[in-house]
């Protein structure tokens, strides 16, 4: 989340990827007003492509608009967070099941393979696992998962739904390293990776739609451990700071 920034990258893709973190990352309160001048200063950007950025996270559900003009950070109750991740668990399901029924794509299929290779190899028996490399192949998985769909629809929801707090695939990743069972819990998901992967190739389109709703919900096993075990973490989690009781 903290890499450089490309120079080569416009002034709108950087103010959004900028605002996009600092809004994830509770740098200003839910219902809080953007001050758009300080803002721009802050960024060292110009207040069009900030505006710019800030209409694009309405369209994402970050900010909300002010009916006296500018915006304001969005506000989320625990159930917007669960009903986010029942949707991701739903479009991730139905891209499965159309990519089982429509036949996988053979190069698409083969990065799945790589990668799920590559997620097993982050895993190991006696050594740390990888987590940097698990974080980076899982969101790849998720990627692929999306586009065996062979639908731009579906992959566009997909990604509408995983930009909002705590609903990607990798939401509580982060958190996750402080977790006691955290190993099990990771083999658990590539388990179901694999099973997902398994069933697209099998043709099996119910199993595979089954599959992946199932997987979705291991984030909201991760929010109750969050919220109800150990609230400690909640800092660690981007987006938390967005989430009302």
């Amino acid at each position: 989340m903290n890499k450089a920034i490309p120079e080569k990258m416009t002034q709108f893709a950087k103010a959004l990827l900028k605002l996009r973190l600092l809004v994830l990352n509770g740098e200003f309160q839910a219902n809080s007003r953007l001050p758009e001048v300080a803002l721009a200063e802050r960024l060292g950007i110009s207040r069009t492509p900030l505006r710019q950025a800030m209409d694009r996270l309405v369209d994402e559900g970050l900010l909300d608009r002010l009916e006296t003009g500018g915006c304001k950070v969005a506000s989320f109750t625990m159930d917007d967070i669960i009903d986010a991740i029942e949707v991701r668990g739903v479009m991730e399901g139905t891209a499965a099941r159309l990519a089982a029924e429509r036949g996988a794509d053979p190069e698409i299929a083969d990065q799945c393979r790589n990668v799920l290779d590559e997620l097993d190899g982050t895993l190991h028996e006696r050594n740390d696992i990888d987590f940097p490399a698990y974080v980076r192949l899982n969101a790849e998985y998720h990627r692929l998962l999306a586009s065996l769909s062979q639908s731009r629809v579906v992959m566009r929801e997909i990604d509408r739904v995983c930009r909002l707090p705590l609903a990607s695939p990798s939401a509580f990743l982060n958190g996750q390293k402080t977790v006691p069972d955290f190993r099990a819990s990771l083999r658990i998901a590539q388990a179901q990776h694999r099973a997902i992967f398994d069933a697209i190739i099998k043709r099996e389109g119910a199993r595979a739609e089954a599959l992946s709703r199932e997987h979705a919900r291991l984030a909201r096993q991760n929010l109750d451990y969050v919220v109800n075990t150990n609230p400690s973490m909640a800092d660690q989690v981007p987006g938390m700071a967005l989430v009302s009781a």
